[in-house]
């Protein structure tokens, strides 16, 4: 039988504060109660999490692993601008019209993509 994830560990200055943005980013993970200044991490289905630990250096490169985010209930573009409002910012933008996605960072600097919704892969309209 092949692994399966339990958890993604990130680096941070402040733990608790990234919790709550990435709180506020995915609907299906909630906060940990039991989080601390040193380790605070947000649970989500199927018993895996996001993990967030406490370094004293500052993110100095690009990531060499990042998250994907497929939006629900509403276009990329809108999640985009979701998103900007709660802090990220634009790293690259390769959206087209209908198709490519967006790179952008966390408050400290982790980059992740907004991708398009499954209905515009699949050439599905939203009405």
């Amino acid at each position: 039988m092949a692994s399966r994830t339990a958890n993604f560990c990130l680096d941070a200055a402040d733990p608790r504060a990234q919790v709550a943005f990435w709180a506020q980013v995915l609907d299906d993970f909630e906060p940990d109660e039991d989080g601390d200044d040193e380790e605070a991490g947000l649970h989500g289905p199927g018993g895996r999490s996001l993990l967030f630990l406490r370094v004293p250096e500052p993110k100095t490169v690009k990531n060499r692993m990042h998250v994907c985010l497929r939006p629900v209930d509403r276009s990329r573009d809108e999640e985009v601008e979701r998103l900007l409002a709660l802090g990220a910012t634009v790293v690259d933008d390769r959206r087209t019209a209908d198709a490519g996605w967006a790179v952008l960072a966390d408050p400290e600097g982790n980059e992740f993509c907004v991708l398009t919704t499954a209905a515009d892969e699949a050439g599905v309209s939203r009405t």
